[in-house]
C-alpha cells in the first residue's frame, strides 16, 4: 500500500517550526486536550474544516506516550489524512484504562510498587502489552515512517546496543534500515520498563540485509523531544550546506563550447 505524499522542502532563510511532545502514560491526554483546542483555534482562523496539525508544522517530535500521538498526528489514514486532535483525546479516553496503570491509594500502591520491583527482579514485566499492540496495529495499520505528512521523529532506546534511536522521516528516506513501520515504532516508543515487554522487530539495509531492534520507552534516555528534533535539523543543516556547495563546484562538461 503507497501512502507516499511529498512533503515541503525546508526553504532556506524561513523559520522552522517544531512540535515537541513529551511521554508520561495516561497524562497524553494533556497535549492532547491542548492540541485539540489549537486545531480548533487554527480551522476557524484559515477557514479550513480539514485543517490538522500536521499542515502547520514541519517537524513533530514526541517520546513514549508523545510518540503515539506524534503517529496519529502525522500518519496518512482517512483519505490520506492524519487523525484530528479531537480524536486523538477520544482515543485516550475510550482506552487508556485498558493501557496505561491507573492511580491508587497510598496503601495498594507500595503494595503494587514492592510487587512490580520483585516482578522485575523476576525478569518479567507487568503486562504483556497486547491491548497495546493490537491498538495500534489497528490504527497505523502498515504506514511507513517515510510516508508521514509531517517530518517526524520518534525516540526509543535500543537494549541490544545499549544506545538511543530516534526514528525519523528524514533519515528513513535515505537509510532504508530506518524506515520501519510507524506501529512498531510506536509499540517500541511505549515500551515502559518494568510495565510493558520490549519490543522486538526487522527491518531492512539497502542490501537487503535484515536489521534487527529490541526497543524500550524513548524516554529512558531521549526524554527532551524538542532537544533531539533540534539535533536533527541542526545535522541536517549542515548536510545540506553541504550539499549545495558541493552542488556550486565548478563542473567539467564535454560538448561544443558554443
Amino acid at each position: 500500500m503507497d501512502f507516499s505524499v511529498p512533503l515541503p522542502p525546508m526553504q532556506q532563510g524561513r523559520v522552522l517550526t517544531v512540535l515537541g511532545i513529551d511521554g508520561g502514560g495516561i497524562r497524553g491526554l494533556i497535549p492532547a486536550t491542548i492540541l485539540e483546542g489549537l486545531e480548533a483555534e487554527l480551522q476557524e482562523k484559515d477557514n479550513r474544516p480539514d485543517a490538522r496539525i500536521s499542515d502547520y508544522f514541519d517537524v513533530i517530535a514526541g517520546t513514549s506516550t508523545g510518540g503515539l500521538i506524534t503517529a496519529m498526528l502525522s500518519a496518512p489514514i482517512k483519505d490520506k489524512r492524519p487523525f484530528t486532535a479531537e480524536e486523538i483525546t477520544h482515543f485516550y479516553y475510550d482506552n487508556g484504562p485498558d493501557i496505561f496503570p491507573q492511580a491508587q491509594g497510598w496503601i495498594s500502591s507500595m503494595w503494587q510498587t514492592t510487587k512490580d520491583v520483585l516482578k522485575k527482579s523476576w525478569g518479567g514485566p507487568k503486562y504483556d502489552g497486547k491491548f497495546l499492540h493490537d491498538k495500534i496495529e489497528e490504527i497505523i495499520d502498515e504506514v511507513m515512517v517515510a510516508d508521514t505528512l509531517s517530518n517526524i521523529v520518534v525516540t526509543a532506546f535500543d537494549v541490544k546496543c545499549q544506545h538511543p534511536i530516534r526514528f525519523n522521516t528524514l533519515e528513513a528516506e535515505r537509510e532504508p534500515h530506518k524506515n520501519a513501520r510507524l506501529a512498531d515504532v510506536c509499540i517500541a516508543t511505549s515500551a515502559a520498563p518494568i510495565y510493558l515487554p520490549a519490543h522486538s522487530f526487522k527491518t531492512q539495509d539497502s542490501d537487503g540485509n535484515p536489521y534487527e531492534y529490541e526497543l524500550v520507552d524513548g524516554g529512558i534516555a531521549a526524554h527532551n523531544p524538542t532537544m533531539v528534533a533540534m539535533s536533527l535539523l541542526t545535522k541536517e543543516m549542515l548536510r545540506l550546506r553541504r550539499q549545495l556547495k558541493d552542488d556550486r563546484s565548478p563542473k567539467l562538461v564535454e560538448g561544443d563550447p558554443d
